[in-house]
Parts: C-alpha cells; sequence; structure tokens
C-alpha cells in the first residue's frame, strides 16, 4: 500500500517535471539556452526513486504471501500437541508435567515447583544426566498435603562437580486450542496462554501421544 501511494505521488511530479521542463525549453533565449546537466541529473533521481518504488512494492508482496503462509499454518496446529519452552503448567487432577535437561557435565540438579504468587510449594532432586527428563507431579507440597489445580512454574537448577552454575531449559506439553492474529506476527494459543512460534519445540498428532 505504502509503495502504491509512493508510485502515484513520483508521477504526478514527473508529469509536473516534464511540463515545466517543457515550457523552459519552449521559452528559453536561443542566445543562451539552458544547461541541461541539471534536467539529466533530475531524470536519474527520478529512475533511482522509481527502482526504489518497485523494490519496496516486491518486498510488501512478499511480506503479504509470508503472513498468509504464517496465517495457514497457525490454523493447521489447531487440535495438535505441542512441546513449547516455558516454565508454566497447569495442575490438572493432581497432575502436571513438564521436561527439563541441562547442559553437559551437571553433578546435582534441584526441582522447585512453585505457586502464582512465586511461592515454594515443593522441593526435590533431578536427573542429573544428559538428555531431556521428565518431571511429573501429584500436586502434594512435601508434607504430603494436596494442593489445589491451577497454574503453576518449575524452576530447575544444575550444578557441575565444582558448584558451577550450569544453563537449563524446560518445556512443557499443551495442546493447540486456537491461533491469535492481532499481534505482528501469527501465534497459538493454549491453556489461555499466547505461544510465540519461536518457542515451539514439536508437534504431533495427540493420538500419537496416547
Amino acid at each position: 500500500a505504502n509503495a502504491a501511494v509512493a508510485s502515484s505521488g513520483l508521477a504526478k511530479n514527473f508529469d509536473t517535471f516534464l511540463t515545466l521542463l517543457t515550457e523552459q525549453l519552449k521559452n528559453q533565449d536561443p542566445l543562451s539556452p539552458l544547461d541541461s546537466t541539471q534536467f539529466v541529473s533530475q531524470l536519474v533521481q527520478f529512475s533511482s526513486v522509481e527502482q526504489q518504488i518497485a523494490q519496496n512494492r516486491n518486498l510488501e508482496s512478499l511480506l503479504n504471501q509470508s503472513a498468509a503462509s504464517a496465517a495457514t499454518s497457525a490454523v493447521g496446529f489447531i487440535g495438535k500437541q505441542a512441546d513449547i519452552l516455558g516454565t508454566g503448567a497447569d495442575l490438572q487432577n493432581g497432575t502436571a508435567q513438564w521436561s527439563y535437561s541441562s547442559d553437559p557435565g551437571a553433578a546435582s540438579v534441584t526441582i522447585l515447583v512453585k505457586d502464582a504468587n512465586g511461592k515454594i510449594v515443593y522441593k526435590t532432586d533431578g536427573e542429573p544426566g544428559p538428555g531431556e527428563h521428565s518431571f511429573v507431579w501429584d500436586g502434594k507440597d512435601n508434607t504430603g498435603v494436596q494442593l489445589p489445580d491451577g497454574h503453576y512454574d518449575l524452576d530447575v537448577s544444575a550444578l557441575d562437580e565444582n558448584g558451577n552454575i550450569l544453563s537449563t531449559t524446560v518445556s512443557t506439553s499443551v495442546v493447540i486450542t486456537g491461533a491469535d492474529f492481532s499481534g505482528p506476527q501469527p501465534a497459538l494459543l493454549a491453556d489461555g496462554q499466547r505461544i510465540p512460534f519461536a518457542d515451539i519445540l514439536a508437534v504431533r498428532d495427540r493420538a500419537a501421544t496416547l
């Protein structure tokens, strides 16, 4: 749209330029003709601007095609199971599940479950070995009290044998329930949250998880 407006404005300016040039050539003094260098320079500038507008028009077309493709992909994910980056998961019917991993060389891993207020409600040791590990929580705190269903976050920390902190990654599995096109980039919806495509680790049919 911007390229079309710019192209229309350029055409009007070019027509005006040609009209003025014609009038000046008709009324010039034969003994002191106009310097053509300035006109040639202006013609070159018009040509350069026209090429830039054409490039912008092509770029806008590519962006529109990309947005349409992303929207189609987003709709195709609805109803599928997705593994996403994130520490949050919902405790439902006394069960919440996460996956986690750490950089190689972990000697110890500590797992903390926090409630919606950031309070630690459960603490345990995790698996320090390489690869991805699954953590299933039954919703009970360390005293055995069953906590209410709701949103909880998993905090995973890892240390090597020298006590150095290692990077960790936490992910959860959700069912995609919708797509959101309100932002500059399409995103997926699940469990009441907006999920950018960059946070999606894997997508699969729900039947494959049964």
